[in-house]
């Protein structure tokens, strides 16, 4: 094995532009059980089907009413 390896003419990662970042939050527990069932159904982690809506609530710039 090198020593050092040269880089600097590597293909960019396709997926760079799709890092998350971790935050932490505080759900309530029912919305958190929707998605777990909702996971469950779907054989998606819980987590990913958040992510999944929150990009979705982007995409479509939906935006809350407040009453």
């Amino acid at each position: 094995m090198r020593e050092e390896y040269d880089f600097s003419n590597a293909a960019k990662n396709p997926y760079s532009k799709a890092v998350k970042k971790q935050v932490t939050m505080n759900i309530n527990e029912s919305t958190v059980d929707y998605f777990k069932k909702m996971a469950s159904e779907s054989g998606l982690p819980y987590q990913t089907l958040i992510n999944l809506y929150l990009d979705d609530c982007v995409k479509h710039k939906k935006k809350l009413e407040f009453v």
